[in-house]
């Protein structure tokens, strides 16, 4: 299995204006993200609007995506979902679809506690023999991943590593310390795409990321140049990118993304409801962001 690390993104389905997936886009994304430098592609996770494609939808752009990758760079599966049964369902269907790794969002607005999220993960890793990345993002689910639980889940076979998308310094240190009692055989992801560097810097292994679908390379660049010990490189290029990452996040993911992707050319601006497309008081600063980085 090829290493996972670096930038991973959380790539965006792209749909046609009737809202079916738009299979010839999804193609040609992904063919560029290779040839960027993306050292990963995440399939159907938020950003990619898992909460709004059926399960028949879900598993096609999963199984698309893994069958064009062909083995160039290892694809996460996202398989998360509130329901303990429905992830275990999910994450076999990814491992029989041949996905290198899956992503399991925390359960969302049934708010399980510790406890509960130690039982879901642990009946997921125990039914599935694939490598599983929990994902914290209290701010979407209304639940939190705590360190000392991830440290219990840690020790299984099967949970491989986690997606912090919580900005505290603290916690990530306490995440990076649980991978290195495991010899970094758990590995740490970052979530948040402001912070992401510092997590890096601090010993995380990659990031998973929204504003990596519109610059691949500069994010690649940049684990890169922190892998390498190159920081003033590192920290050049991510100034350089910092309003980026804030304007990915001005309305709720994906929207701003799929609008940006769709003013480069890439997808066809459609997005499933009840999220709508960018507002237009954002328009402007958008586009001057992206023509000051070279997008457009």
């Amino acid at each position: 299995m090829q290493v996972l690390q670096g930038s991973l993104v959380a790539l965006v389905t792209p749909m046609l204006p009737n809202g079916d997936i738009d299979y010839s886009c999804l193609e040609s994304l992904i063919d560029w993200h290779v040839n960027q430098g993306t050292n990963g592609i995440v399939s159907v996770g938020t950003t990619g609007e898992s909460a709004t494609l059926n399960v028949q939808e879900h598993l096609e752009v999963m199984a698309f995506t893994i069958k064009h990758v062909s083995k160039r760079i290892p694809v996460i599966a996202g398989t998360g979902a509130n329901s303990t049964n429905e992830a275990i369902e999910l994450t076999s269907e990814a491992k029989k679809l041949g996905a290198d790794h899956v992503l399991l969002v925390t359960p969302y607005y049934n708010k399980p506690n510790q406890k509960g999220l130690i039982s879901h993960y642990s009946a997921i890793a125990d039914a599935v023999d694939i490598s599983q990345i929990l994902y914290n993002v209290p701010s979407r689910t209304a639940c939190d991943l705590l360190p000392s639980t991830v440290a219990v889940l840690a020790n299984h076979n099967n949970i491989t590593g986690v997606k912090e998308a919580v900005d505290d310094a603290k916690r990530v240190k306490e995440l990076v310390a649980i991978s290195k009692e495991s010899d970094n055989s758990f590995s740490i992801f970052s979530g948040d795409d402001p912070t992401f560097m510092n997590s890096l810097l601090l010993g995380a292994h990659g990031v998973i990321s929204v504003s990596a679908n519109v610059s691949p390379k500069s994010h690649a660049e940049i684990c890169a140049a922190v892998r390498n010990d190159e920081f003033i490189k590192a920290k050049e290029i991510n100034e350089m990118n910092k309003n980026l990452y804030r304007m990915m996040f001005v309305e709720s993911n994906p929207i701003p993304v799929k609008w940006a992707l769709y003013k480069m050319n890439m997808i066809k601006n459609a997005i499933r409801s009840p999220l709508i497309e960018l507002d237009e008081t954002f328009h402007k600063e958008m586009l001057s962001e992206m023509i000051k980085l070279g997008l457009l």
